[in-house]
């Protein structure tokens, strides 16, 4: 699989761009602010209708447009596909694939895999338990393109639960019906469990796949590591006992929500559900584990970072088709050693797009065609 042209319009800094592209290595070189990653990121759009550097849609329409357009040509087994995204804020986004609207635009997800590796993937280590719960959900689509209907029933389901919290815990501390209040709460506890017993199971398995790969992985990229220094253990909101299936998981929920009743009342927010677990990451041997967060030297995160990201890599080509590799302004942020390690480890992928400020931060591993762009120009070079 790999992407053979890129069309934008009014996407970011673009107003119109063409780009060629094919198998193998393809470099984007040029200063920051001159909208090198804009590419990159347009292709993991139409990979996951999301953007690796913005949580909205709003900030990807270029400045007085109301609307953009990212089109690709994209070669699966020889044969070549044009899918094109339209995103609208504020409005419902638009999905075609060789012209043909889709009924809903995130049918277009997992057309097109793609694994990002940028900057950013420090917050994977580093940050709030929701980069990495998002780092889950993201795989699992690309694996289950189905499961992004789940996982946006889940976040209605929760959207609507919490605003009845809210209204219930204000019943319950005046003289409003709070009966009523409580009798709808139980329709949303229900599907609450159901949506987020599939997502849990899905997550729970998704885990156990991702580990060896993760542990391999760290391995490699660290020097001295072994495959069992680097760990990962999914951390749910309430006991499970062993449970993984979904029927299991889904009453384990319900029960968990009756017993959390009065305090989610009390404080007008979901308490229970996978919207509150954790990934947790940890370093170690043995006995001695900790946690990479807090812990880790900046190495040993980045590393950590890296581990996570190649493993999805492997776990996606494991299921059998090649993600689009995008290497966004990673190798300024590696030493030399890991950047020439993550260079060995992608080179022979289907296809590679790399962003970076000056030639000389692309690893000789990694020569192919380059691009320049500068001042909304995208120039081959040579």
């Amino acid at each position: 699989m790999y992407v053979a042209h890129l069309t934008l319009h009014d996407f970011r800094s673009y107003a119109d761009v063409d780009v060629e592209l094919g198998p193998g290595v393809t470099a984007f070189i040029g200063r920051n602010g001159q909208g090198k990653t804009n590419l990159v990121e347009a292709v993991d759009y139409l990979s996951r209708l999301a953007s690796h550097r913005v949580a909205s849609d709003a900030p990807l329409v270029r400045a007085g447009a109301e609307r953009a357009i990212v089109r690709a040509a994209v070669v699966r087994d020889g044969r070549t596909a044009v899918l094109e995204a339209e995103l609208n804020p504020g409005k419902a986004n638009r999905a075609r694939v060789n012209k043909a609207a889709l009924p809903r635009a995130r049918e277009l997800v997992g057309l097109v895999r793609t694994v990002v590796f940028s900057p950013e993937d420090l917050a994977l280590v580093k940050g709030d338990p929701s980069e990495r719960r998002r780092f889950l959900d993201d795989l699992l689509v690309l694996r289950t393109p189905r499961l992004a209907g789940v996982r946006a029933d889940y976040d209605r389901v929760l959207k609507q639960r919490n605003s009845l919290l809210k209204t219930a815990g204000a019943a319950r501390r005046g003289s409003t019906n709070e009966q009523s209040a409580l009798s709808t709460l139980g329709v949303w506890d229900a599907h609450l469990a159901r949506t987020g017993g599939e997502l849990l199971a899905e997550r729970l398995a998704l885990v156990e796949a991702l580990r060896p790969y993760l542990g391999k992985a760290y391995e490699t990229v660290a020097r001295g590591a072994s495959r069992e220094d680097a760990e990962i253990d999914y951390a749910p909101s309430l006991e499970l006992d062993g449970a993984v299936d979904r029927g299991d998981l889904t009453e384990a929920l319900l029960a968990e929500l009756e017993r959390r009743r009065s305090d989610e009342l009390d404080r007008g927010i979901s308490l229970v559900g996978p919207h509150r677990d954790e990934l947790r990451l940890t370093l170690g041997n043995g006995e001695l584990r900790l946690p990479v967060k807090g812990y880790a030297s900046h190495g040993e995160s980045w590393s950590f970072a890296l581990a996570l990201r190649l493993a999805s890599y492997d776990l996606l080509r494991a299921d059998g088709d090649d993600p689009i590799l995008l290497l966004d302004d990673v190798f300024a942020e590696l030493d030399t050693d890991r950047r020439d390690q993550l260079a060995a480890l992608v080179a022979d992928a289907e296809q590679v797009l790399v962003t970076a400020a000056v030639p000389a931060d692309v690893p000789a591993a990694l020569a192919g065609v380059r691009y320049l762009v500068a001042d909304g120009e995208v120039t081959r070079d040579g």
